[in-house]
């Protein structure tokens, strides 16, 4: 069990968190899209204080509300960011006036989603040797999506439905970029001090974000299979 830093045990107990996003009636809604003291799948655990500065930086507008991570699936807004005890807060709004927008307002209301997660990039981190957890002390926040598995099981929204089954092909691609992640996750892991890595495993954040940047990365891993 990793041992609790000075700052992290100086924090006063938090508030219970609810177990799911909130969601209103006019479409808005509420809940931590990240949780400090938590390890995820990924073995990852934010630290208080890790998004202060790129909150100033980027500011609200610059953050975007995406579905699954994808940068083509833009569907809110976020109208308040803000760390607390417990992690980072987050409350915005969906619009219904896009497509996604709509199905993800009936898929929050019947239950069927209710996961967030985050896409950044590591400012600042360093990875304890003997746990092979990655201590986040920094990071520089891309967006904020609703998904259907947040790789932090405390991220939770509201309610929302399941995506369509993808293609074979879709399938085949996904597992590519996923080998690729898991490629920068190695390099990543093997340097005391965790550098800042262009790839987010498991929350699809990357600096690849261009259709034809993918196809080269996914080509450049069949040529080596």
């Amino acid at each position: 069990m990793l041992a609790p830093s000075p700052a992290h045990a100086a924090l006063p107990s938090p508030a219970p968190l609810p177990a799911r996003l909130s969601l209103a009636e006019d479409g808005s809604i509420d809940g931590y899209a990240s949780l400090f003291g938590e390890i995820d799948q990924a073995r990852d655990m934010v630290m208080p204080g890790a998004f202060t500065q790129t909150l100033k930086q980027r500011g609200l507008r610059k953050i975007p509300m995406l579905f699954q991570h994808d940068p083509a699936e833009p569907v809110g807004v976020w109208l308040e960011l803000a760390e607390d005890l417990r992690g980072l807060r987050a409350r915005g709004r969906l619009i219904p006036d896009v497509a996604r927008g709509r199905e993800l307002l009936a898929l929050l209301r019947a239950g069927a989603i209710d996961g967030l997660s985050i896409g950044y990039r590591t400012v600042r981190g360093q990875i304890d040797p003997k746990t092979r957890v990655r201590r986040l002390y920094q990071v520089d926040l891309w967006e904020i999506s609703i998904v259907t598995f947040p790789l932090l099981n405390g991220a939770r929204i509201a309610t929302v439905k399941h995506t369509p089954r993808p293609s074979p092909q879709r399938a085949a691609a996904e597992a590519a970029w996923r080998r690729v992640q898991d490629a920068a996750m190695i390099r990543s892991d093997d340097a005391a001090e965790a550098p800042a890595s262009p790839f987010r495993r498991g929350r699809i954040a990357a600096t690849l974000s261009t259709r034809a940047g993918r196809k080269q990365a996914l080509a450049s891993i069949s040529r080596r299979s």
